[in-house]
């Protein structure tokens, strides 16, 4: 399966709630449900080349599965950590630098469709 295209995203199902356990403030919550975030992807075997474009910012971000990186959020929030292959699914596990709080994000292709889910988890 490969993830190579490029996706816009359409919906952001509970994003708000997400941003709000991640700790970001209400200002900035209510800017990033209205970003038009589109996400381009090159992959290569095990490396990808993914460039995040939105109203914001734009980000690009070379990795390969497996190997902890560094990532910045648009909110400015540090995160660590890593991308795995899981059968067709991508899932990203990262902890915010800041506050030890985990986020793991999964992306599979459906169709023609990018499908994100995130996850917050908490430090003991």
């Amino acid at each position: 399966m490969t993830f190579s295209g490029t996706w816009k995203v359409d919906r952001n199902d509970n994003y708000e709630k997400f941003m709000e356990q991640m700790g970001i403030n209400m200002v900035k919550r209510k800017l990033a449900a209205h970003d038009n975030l589109k996400i381009t992807i090159e992959q290569n075997g095990d490396k990808f080349h993914v460039k995040e474009s939105s109203n914001f910012r734009t980000l690009e971000i070379d990795f390969t599965l497996g190997v902890n990186f560094e990532y910045s959020m648009a909110d400015g929030t540090e995160l660590s950590g890593a991308w795995t292959m899981e059968g067709d699914m991508l899932k990203g596990i990262f902890t915010r630098k800041d506050n030890g709080k985990t986020l793991t994000t999964t992306r599979i292709v459906q169709g023609d469709e990018l499908v994100q889910v995130r996850l917050n988890l908490y430090a003991n």
